[in-house]
């Protein structure tokens, strides 16, 4: 079975976790493998759509609780953790927006990623979690994913409680963009989807352009760099086609 599959349907890349008799649950080498499908995407692709196959979206990382093989120091364990980090990364550094469709659990890692996405669509059906507390994991991987995202009351409530929450409260959180019926999420993912692809490219790279990096700015820097960006962007070609 292919871990990961993958379909090019336009300028649409679909990515599909596909681990589904474990919930989607990733080994290091997914993780990988992942990154190096977000990292290379805007080669061929205006959009990433992530979703897992089957009944859950990704219940974490497959070797999550279990005892570790050896007893490595500090730096060999900043080394293993850098696959994570890495994806993280990737999903931030991508050029184009990438969208997750969560139905059922996101736990631990797949919360993490559901947080990490451009736009997080979920059913009504998804059930959000950090456990790792509970594994005596100090889950310093999953807070990085929603420090940019998740309000820092709600980062603590998340990772000490370990408690389940609705996709509801995920919205409430940040973590996710939109709650849609389960019976409509994939008509509402492919409505999402044309609407971000009737933007020119050069209009779909700014926009992520832009909402990477101006928050972190102060006001004046981030208006000006609006400033910037709206007259470079719009000065390309394809923004003057007429569609």
């Amino acid at each position: 079975m292919t871990d990961i599959l993958t379909k090019q349907d336009g300028a649409i890349l679909r990515v599909t976790l596909n681990r589904p008799e474990r919930g989607n649950a990733v080994s290091d080498d997914m993780v990988a493998e992942l990154t190096g499908i977000i990292a290379a995407a805007d080669k061929t692709s205006s959009l990433v759509v992530l979703r897992g196959a089957g009944a859950d979206f990704c219940i974490g990382r497959a070797m999550m609780g279990a005892a570790p093989k050896s007893d490595p120091d500090a730096y060999e364990r900043r080394s293993f953790s850098d696959v994570v980090f890495n994806c993280y990364g990737a999903m931030r550094d991508a050029k184009i927006p990438i969208v997750a469709v969560v139905q059922g659990r996101a736990l631990g890692f797949g919360c993490a990623i559901a947080a990490a996405c451009d736009i997080t669509l979920a059913s009504d059906a998804a059930v959000f979690q950090v456990p790792e507390m509970a594994h005596n994991i100090l889950p310093t991987m999953v807070m990085s994913s929603f420090v940019d995202r998740v309000p820092r009351k709600a980062i603590s409530y998340l990772v000490y409680s370990q408690a389940e929450f609705s996709p509801e409260r995920a919205l409430s959180f940040g973590i996710v963009s939109d709650v849609v019926p389960a019976a409509k999420l994939d008509a509402a993912v492919e409505t999402l989807c044309a609407a971000i692809l009737k933007a020119p490219k050069p209009a779909i790279y700014g926009v992520k352009e832009y909402v990477k990096t101006a928050p972190d700015m102060a006001i004046y820097g981030a208006v000006e760099f609006a400033r910037n960006l709206h007259a470079t962007v719009n000065s390309a070609g394809e923004m003057r086609k007429k569609h």
